[in-house]
């Protein structure tokens, strides 16, 4: 049952960002181009992300276990500490250049947008070059 729910949860993801149009590389630089033409749709796609959020944790975040039944597994780490801002640089950068982020992405490669395959196989790549690095370390 988990497994089910994962991928209807993620099924439903990537219809949201499909039909809101974030799959869509030129919307999310568009709303980056605070100088241009700037678009804020994707501020509204992250106000009811975030208005969704804070109704989920309202009601489910003191829970020890989640309605399935599995354990509530959240951060508990509250400190902000050099790899998580070298990460954060890195996404944004990433999500700056190429208008893609990880959800959208894998949205948009299941949907068959080119542009999708080179930015999830830079993506697996550093996901790969990082567990090399922290193999070593």
């Amino acid at each position: 049952m988990p497994l089910l729910s994962a991928f209807l949860i993620g099924l439903l993801f990537g219809l949201g960002l499909l039909l809101s149009g974030m799959i869509n590389p030129a919307k999310v630089l568009g709303f980056l181009d605070l100088a241009g033409d700037w678009d804020p749709s994707l501020a509204l796609v992250m106000v009811g992300a975030i208005g969704v959020g804070l109704v989920g944790f309202g009601l489910f975040g003191q829970r020890q276990r989640s309605v399935l039944g599995e354990p509530m597994r959240l951060p508990t780490r509250r400190d902000v500490d050099r790899p998580l801002v070298i990460g954060g640089l890195g996404f944004g950068v990433g999500w700056g250049l190429a208008g893609f982020c990880p959800g959208p992405a894998i949205t948009a490669l299941g949907a068959g947008e080119s542009k999708a395959f080179v930015f999830v196989a830079a993506m697996l790549l550093g996901m790969w070059l990082f567990g090399q690095w922290q193999k070593k370390s």
